[in-house]
Order: C-alpha cells, then sequence, then structure tokens
C-alpha cells in the first residue's frame, strides 16, 4: 500500500508542478498588464512635472525675474528726463493799505541729463549680461534635477511593481510547496518539520506582500505629486532590455566636456566675471564724471510780482556739460576696492572649487554607470543559475534527495535575483541620466533614449 500511495503522490506532484509554471506565468502577465491599460511613457510623465511642479515653475519664475533686473541696469548708461511743475501765491503787505497786493507765480521746468562718462555704470552695465547668465545656469539646474527627479519617481513605482509581481509570484509558488507539503505529510511520504517550514515561509511572503503594496502605494503617490496627475500609470521596460552603451567610454572626455557646458561652472565663471567688473566700479571711485544736461523753464506771474503789477511770463533754456571730479571720501573708495579685490579672489577659489566638485561628481557617476552594467550582466546569469539550482532541488525533492526547505531556499534566492536584476536595470537607465547631470549635458531630449525602451 506504500508503494502505490508513494507513486501518486509524485504524480500529483508532478502534474501540479506542471500547472504552477503556467498559473504564474499568468499571474505575472496579469500583473504586468493590468497596471499599463492606460500608461504613459516617461516623456509624456516629464511634460506634465514641467507644467506642474511647483519647484521647476519657481525656478522658472526667478529666471524671468532675474532677466527683468539686468535689463534695469541699462538706466545708468541711457539718458534721464523729468518735467517738473508749481504754483505758489505771494501776499504782499505794506505801510500804506492802498499798496497791498497778492500775486500768482507759475512755473515749469522740463530737464534731460544723459551720461558721457561714468566707468561705474559701464560696468553695471556690463554686469547685467553676466547676470543672465548666471540666471540661465540657474533655471538649466532646476530642468536637468526636474529630469532626474520624474525619471527617479518614475522608476520607483517600476521598481515597486516588480517587486510586488515577484512577492505575489513567490507567494503562490510557496503555497505550491506548502500543499505539496501537506499532502505528502498526509499520505506519510514527508514529515510535519515540511509542512511547517513550508507554512513559517508563506507567512513570511505574506508579511512581505504587505510591505510591498504599502512601498508600491507610497511610490505611487509621489508620482502623482511630482507630475500633477491621479493614478499616473508607468510605462514599463520591455523584455530583454537592450542597455544603452556609455558614450564616449572614456571618463576624461566627460569631465573635459563639463568644463564648457555644466551649469555650476558657468554660473561660478559668471561670478567671477561680475566680481571682476565690481572692482572696476570701486576703482571708478576715484574717476570724474561727465553728464551732458540741458533745461527749459517757463515762470509765469499773471498778477505781477513785488516790483511791478504788471503781468509777466519768462522763458529761459540751457545746455551744457557737468563735470565732477572726487577728490576725498574719507578713504571710503580705497577700502571698497580692496573689499572687491578680495572678493574677486574669493570667486577665483569658487570657480575652481567648482571645477574639482563637477570633476569628482563626473567620475564617480561614470563609473557607478559602468559598475552598473557590470552588475546587470552578473545578475542575469545569477538569475539562470538560480533557476537550475531551482529546478534541481525540485526534482531532488521528488526523488528523496532534498528537503522541503532547500526547495523554499531556492525560490526565495531565484525571486530575490529576480527583484535585484529589475531594480540593477532601473538603476543603470537612471545612472546615465545621473552621468550627464553630473558634467552638465542633461536635457530633456535624452529621456527619449529611454522612451524607445518603453512598452510601446
Amino acid at each position: 500500500m506504500t508503494r502505490p500511495n508513494k507513486l501518486s503522490a509524485q504524480r500529483v506532484l508532478s502534474m501540479l508542478e506542471g500547472i504552477a509554471p503556467v498559473s504564474l506565468a499568468i499571474g505575472l502577465a496579469l500583473t504586468a498588464v493590468a497596471p499599463f491599460a492606460k500608461a504613459q511613457s516617461l516623456v509624456e510623465l516629464y511634460e506634465s512635472a514641467r507644467a506642474f511642479d511647483a519647484s521647476y515653475q519657481s525656478a522658472k519664475l526667478q529666471y524671468d525675474a532675474n532677466l527683468a533686473r539686468a535689463d534695469q541696469a541699462k538706466a545708468g548708461i541711457l539718458p534721464t528726463a523729468g518735467l517738473a511743475a508749481g504754483v505758489s501765491r505771494t501776499g504782499f503787505d505794506n505801510t500804506n493799505p492802498a499798496a497791498d497786493r497778492s500775486f500768482n507765480t507759475q512755473n515749469a521746468t522740463l530737464s534731460a541729463s544723459q551720461p558721457l562718462y561714468r566707468p561705474a555704470n559701464w560696468a553695471t552695465y556690463e554686469q547685467a549680461f553676466k547676470q543672465v547668465d548666471q540666471a540661465k545656469a540657474q533655471l538649466d539646474t532646476a530642468e536637468q534635477d526636474l529630469v532626474v527627479r520624474t525619471s527617479q519617481a518614475y522608476f520607483d513605482v517600476l521598481a515597486a511593481l516588480d517587486t510586488l509581481a515577484f512577492v505575489r509570484a513567490q507567494k503562490a509558488a510557496v503555497a505550491e510547496q506548502l500543499a505539496s507539503a501537506k499532502r505528502n505529510f498526509e499520505v506519510g511520504t514527508s514529515t510535519i518539520t515540511d509542512t511547517r517550514e513550508a507554512q513559517a515561509r508563506y507567512d513570511l511572503v505574506v508579511a512581505q506582500e504587505i510591505s510591498a503594496e504599502n512601498d508600491l502605494r507610497v511610490k505611487k503617490i509621489t508620482l502623482d505629486q511630482l507630475v500633477g496627475k491621479v493614478e499616473a500609470q508607468p510605462k514599463g521596460l520591455v523584455v530583454p532590455l537592450d542597455l544603452p552603451p556609455v558614450v564616449p567610454l572614456d571618463v576624461n572626455a566627460w569631465v573635459q566636456q563639463s568644463e564648457l557646458v555644466h551649469p555650476n561652472i558657468r554660473l561660478a565663471q559668471s561670478a567671477l566675471s561680475i566680481a571682476e567688473l565690481e572692482v572696476k566700479k570701486a576703482e571708478a571711485g576715484h574717476k570724474p564724471t561727465l553728464d551732458a544736461v540741458a533745461s527749459y523753464n517757463i515762470t509765469r506771474s499773471p498778477s505781477g510780482t513785488t516790483q511791478n503789477a504788471f503781468s509777466s511770463r519768462l522763458t529761459t533754456g540751457s545746455i551744457g556739460l557737468q563735470f565732477n571730479v572726487p577728490l576725498f571720501a574719507g578713504f571710503s573708495t580705497q577700502n571698497r576696492i580692496r573689499e572687491t579685490l578680495s572678493l574677486k579672489d574669493k570667486a577665483i577659489s569658487d570657480l575652481e572649487g567648482a571645477r574639482r566638485t563637477v570633476a569628482l561628481g563626473t567620475r564617480t557617476a561614470y563609473f557607478g554607470v559602468l559598475s552598473g552594467q557590470g552588475q546587470v550582466k552578473a545578475l542575469e546569469a545569477a538569475e539562470l543559475s538560480s533557476q537550475s539550482a531551482l529546478d534541481a532541488n525540485k526534482l531532488g525533492y521528488q526523488v528523496g534527495v532534498r528537503i522541503n526547505i532547500d526547495v523554499l531556499n531556492s525560490q526565495s534566492q531565484l525571486f530575490q535575483t529576480k527583484r535585484d536584476l529589475a531594480q540593477a536595470r532601473y538603476n543603470v537607465l537612471l545612472g546615465g541620466l545621473r552621468l550627464r547631470q553630473a558634467n552638465g549635458t542633461l536635457s530633456p531630449e535624452d529621456l527619449q533614449l529611454i522612451n524607445t525602451r518603453l512598452v510601446k
């Protein structure tokens, strides 16, 4: 009686194990397809984030304000004009009451001035162009940051979806193993230990499923808040995935490129130029100024003046040059020059610091991408090995040379490897964007390269 029961149990186990991969594949397919029914690509969600994200909108408005502030510097080299008008009434009392009277005076003055030689004003005007460069660099930084933040949130959701799918697949596999252990125990081909081990592993996977569901919920909320959508559904990556290569394959080329385009270096270079012009402004405190001035005045007295009682109108006009030479300002100019020279040296130091920081960040990001690509290849090989190990342990369990815990451990290792592989792929794609951000060449167009690797 024992042998037929054992063979019958093995046949049932074989049948169930044959069905399990099919049900697992269907479950994974349903899990993967369902969220992408109305899925959006990375580019689509980035455009939504660009129009909605408060941090980027703040940076854009700050950029517009900086442009307007830079335009204000033009006032120092352009002419100015003003109009002044006034009315007064004067009372005149005399010892002779018959001579007492009062009269009105009306006047209007139009004046204009054009700076001819003002070195400080011209330095301020030149600083305005550098301030525009600074504003553009700050906006570029905000834009690159938005690209990375959107991509990070996008891949976080995909990774959470993968984790939940793998945990559920593992839960189904452990449930099958638990059912098998119970049946084998009932027919007397295994001990209660196998059942309890499978039950313990099943309970653990249930806890992992709850954690994965909550993590997915949080990641979706983060993405929704960033892009301004409700229930945003990112498209998944195609499988098998062809990871983009690193071009150029030379870290020094990436570092050299950053010297020309990185927003932080451009910002520091503009700050140095502004500091140099600030020195010129301070030195202009010792230099004379020359302005062209003109005025036109009309004074009208309808009731006469103190000298006579007749109506009068006086018109005067003048045009000329106004020359001013500073002689002594209490040593303020000399001290101002010393201050600006120190600030210039600080700007030089800041520029060198920015270059070193960018170079370090670029090298770190470059080798991070290479390491990630190597990790993906290693995990792909580990996935095949883990699958082979699981198959071998299942077969060994059937013939009695492996115990239930061996199969459970192999299942856990396989699904952990799958999760690590999926995460490593996302990290490589995100690392490519971070590499371009590190050397300052990242742009929204770089997202198109990832879009081509998404499910259509």
